[in-house]
């Protein structure tokens, strides 16, 4: 396995944007195949943590000989002790970094919050030459709270003067603007790699939940369409699966979703089920529609929890309610309470319930002109194109997978520049 060394002043479990970086960093890299090793002056190893762990307490920005040197660095001055961390510093560090593939340093290239760490790197970089990338969130040459801590010279020009044989990496196109600004570089010769979200964390969705959306790929979906209902006739499934498939013309990534399980007290309903999939078939859309009743582990019956009915209604887009009758219809104020664009049969229960901030549709309708207003309603909503953008692009999975490994391996074949 490729080792990868993620350095910081602090690492998990330490709170902070950085840190949560680092973690997830870790636990994608590792997922994907790459043996990981944090090292930090503050934190500590986890149980089933997704990465070794290595303490080095220098390397924290609070160790009281960091902030003892720190004070005379403040005001111009480079003590005595400056060279003696320094070397320390590069004694713990220097076995741990002749094992690694690739060095990612955290904020230690352009921040000044542990300065004999910095030239303790750079020296390490210079005689060893492993490819570095250097991770940037804050730039101590910029920022107004930090400026007049600066001063001409060694150490402090090492933050903003370019190292040779690095490959810079901002979190935003700002601050690569920021960055190519203070270095003199070309803004191509740093890349960009923003933060992300775990959407399974920000919902605490139950774990079968996380399962499901795991082999379905519905983080993908575009849109997720959810039809909360048990298989019965009643329920107008066939409907719900016609208006998928012509959906799928206006959007190709479209998904139908069904909960609930064949109805309880019918027996005709395990053939319907059966009708409903040879449906699905003759319509081309086995990929895009989806019975969880079918779904349990090692091919068993699947049923969905109250807890995993909260996930997908918070999961999906849309929901899609084709009852041809209906006492109530409960899933219509829960789709309320998350917030979700209601497409309905035209019923005078749900009439009750939603008055007339439903989209309501012959239940015997046209399929077509049904998935037609899905499809405009959802690409004029604001709130759906930026929840799609965030799934699509700042997820820290896609994030990993598509911009970090490709900079590691760029760094491992070529050495860290472009």
């Amino acid at each position: 396995m490729k080792k990868i060394a993620l350095l910081h002043y602090a690492g998990p479990p330490i709170i902070g944007g950085v840190e949560l970086t680092m973690a997830y960093h870790a636990r994608w890299l590792h997922r994907f195949g790459y043996e990981v090793h944090i090292v930090a002056g503050r934190g500590e190893a986890q149980d089933d943590a997704p990465y070794v762990f290595h303490h080095i307490p220098e390397m924290d920005s609070r160790h009281p000989d960091v902030l003892e040197v720190g004070r005379a660095l403040a005001e111009g001055l480079v003590p005595a002790g400056f060279e003696t961390l320094k070397k320390r510093l590069e004694e713990a560090l220097q076995p741990l970094l002749a094992q690694m593939d690739v060095v990612v340093a955290h904020n230690i290239v352009t921040l000044h919050k542990n300065l004999p760490l910095t030239a303790a790197l750079h020296g390490l970089h210079q005689r060893m030459r492993f490819p570095l990338l250097a991770w940037s969130h804050d730039f101590a040459w910029h920022d107004e709270l930090y400026i007049p801590y600066m001063h001409p010279g060694y150490p402090w020009d090492l933050l903003r003067t370019p190292w040779e044989d690095v490959r810079y990496v901002a979190v935003s196109e700002h601050r690569r603007k920021i960055l190519a600004r203070l270095l003199g570089l070309p803004q191509a010769a740093i890349a960009v790699v923003p933060p992300g979200v775990d959407v399974a964390e920000f919902f605490k969705w139950e774990p079968e939940t996380a399962r499901l959306v795991e082999r379905l790929d519905l983080l993908h979906a575009e849109p997720l369409l959810l039809l909360p209902a048990r298989i019965t006739r009643r329920k107008n499934i066939e409907m719900g699966i016609r208006v998928t498939a012509a959906l799928v013309r206006f959007m190709p990534d479209a998904v139908l979703v069904v909960t609930g399980p064949p109805g309880p007290h019918n027996p005709a309903n395990i053939a319907y089920l059966e009708e409903l999939k040879d449906l699905r078939d003759r319509l081309g859309v086995v990929e895009r529609v989806h019975f969880l009743y079918e779904m349990g582990p090692s091919g068993k019956p699947l049923l969905v929890s109250h807890g995993m009915m909260t996930d997908f209604y918070f999961l999906a887009d849309v929901l899609l309610f084709p009852s041809r009758r209906e006492g109530f219809g409960i899933p219509i104020l829960e789709a309320g309470l998350a917030r979700m664009p209601i497409f309905a049969a035209d019923l005078p229960p749900i009439r009750e319930s939603a008055g007339s901030l439903a989209y309501y549709f012959n239940p015997e309708g046209e399929p077509y002109a049904i998935a037609r207003a899905i499809a405009e309603r959802l690409t004029q909503d604001p709130l759906y194109q930026m929840r799609k953008r965030v799934l699509r692009h700042f997820t820290w999975r896609t994030l990993v997978q598509e911009r970090v490994i490709p900079l590691l391996e760029e760094a491992m074949e070529h050495g860290a520049n472009p």
